[in-house]
């Protein structure tokens, strides 16, 4: 294997491939929807107005120009495909699976942590995903939002989205299985209610005891 310069840094004094190289061998091994996830992953930052800031591991651009330098590797086919679905703003892999769900559910678009504002301009909460159109937003809780300290904040999130008006969709673990049939059908049930006119009625999918009841269904 031939290493460049811009393919290998030093991490306690061992040579390793960097984030931009090893994402590209990785295309040779991964799923394209894992592919997806781990670039979003890579490029997540938040430079919002509260909280703690995130840098990327690597800024979007530098990945892309970074891979444009490489159009003979393999799988670069794949991985070009991947980073048109790359997006910036996705904390987990969770959250990217469930925005490439509603992407090709044929649903209204969905920003990653786009900030909430309150009518003075000062944002007050920023979902995992936000559509600004149907004012109508997604949290995806996973495991570590069932203790009692992140139940709290939660029960405050809610309330402040709620506030300001917008339209709130809340989904787990289980609402991914089986296709994810639950969670895309709850968010155009609750977008449908906001005004979206369905035209393909996915808000009217049976969803054969999936909420509620929980059943195992094929």
């Amino acid at each position: 294997m031939e290493l460049g310069a811009a393919d290998v840094l030093e991490v306690a004094g061992v040579p390793v491939t960097t984030v931009q190289r090893t994402f590209l061998d990785l295309a040779q091994l991964l799923s394209l929807d894992e592919l997806v996830a781990v670039g979003d992953q890579i490029v997540c930052e938040h430079r919002r107005s509260f909280g703690p800031p995130k840098v990327a591991m690597v800024e979007l651009d530098e990945l892309n120009a970074y891979l444009a330098g490489h159009q003979s590797a393999r799988s670069i086919r794949r991985l070009r495909e991947a980073m048109g679905l790359v997006r910036v703003g996705s904390d987990s892999p969770p959250e990217t699976r469930l925005r490439l769900l509603i992407v090709r559910a044929g649903l209204p678009l969905f920003v990653p942590n786009c900030e909430l504002l309150d009518d003075e301009g000062n944002a007050l909460v920023a979902p995992d995903l936000s559509c600004e159109e149907y004012r109508t937003c997604v949290e995806y809780d996973g495991d570590h939002h069932f203790t009692p300290e992140q139940h709290g904040k939660d029960h405050d999130r809610d309330f402040i989205t709620a506030s300001l008006g917008w339209r709130q969709v809340l989904v787990n673990r289980e609402d991914m299985r089986f296709g994810g049939r639950a969670a895309v059908t709850k968010v155009a049930r609750m977008l449908v209610q906001a005004g979206w006119p369905d035209p393909k009625n996915i808000a009217g999918t049976s969803l054969l005891g999936l909420l509620g009841t929980r059943k195992d269904v094929a």
